[in-house]
């Protein structure tokens, strides 16, 4: 079921699409074929290996690696994507590109980490309303 919204020309449904941070078809999809046991396990396995990731990342940004920097935000994108965290995927496919100073890359992580907490609130506000 989707919220309802008042607004001065009426009432409108929120549609799928209406939540920038995720992917609510997949996420649906996912609900719908897997059960929520097994959305929440997928969740939780994403707040753990994010920090590893995160952690990658920033080792990467310390040691000025440019390669190191593409590999851990490209594993990290793809954990976003396959959790339906629609926004930061976006975010991490721009960084993974990004070929900035070390003291940019910094500013990137701080970003980055706003981004995935973000998220990861965005997701439990999600699972509640299932």
């Amino acid at each position: 079921m989707h919220p309802i919204f008042f607004t001065e020309k009426g009432v409108f449904v929120e549609t799928k699409r209406s939540n920038p941070d995720l992917d609510l078809e997949l996420l649906q999809g996912y609900l719908d074929s897997l059960g929520k046991t097994i959305v929440e396990q997928m969740f939780a396995l994403y707040c753990q290996q994010v920090e590893i990731y995160l952690n990658d990342i920033e080792n990467a940004q310390l040691n000025d690696s440019l390669t190191g920097w593409q590999d851990h935000c490209h594993k990290m994108k793809g954990a976003a994507a396959s959790v339906g965290m629609y926004q930061l995927h976006g975010q991490l496919k721009l960084l993974e590109k990004t070929e900035v100073s070390k003291e940019k890359k910094s500013v990137l992580l701080k970003e980055l980490r706003l981004s995935n907490e973000h998220a990861i609130l965005a997701f439990k506000n999600w699972l509640v309303t299932i």
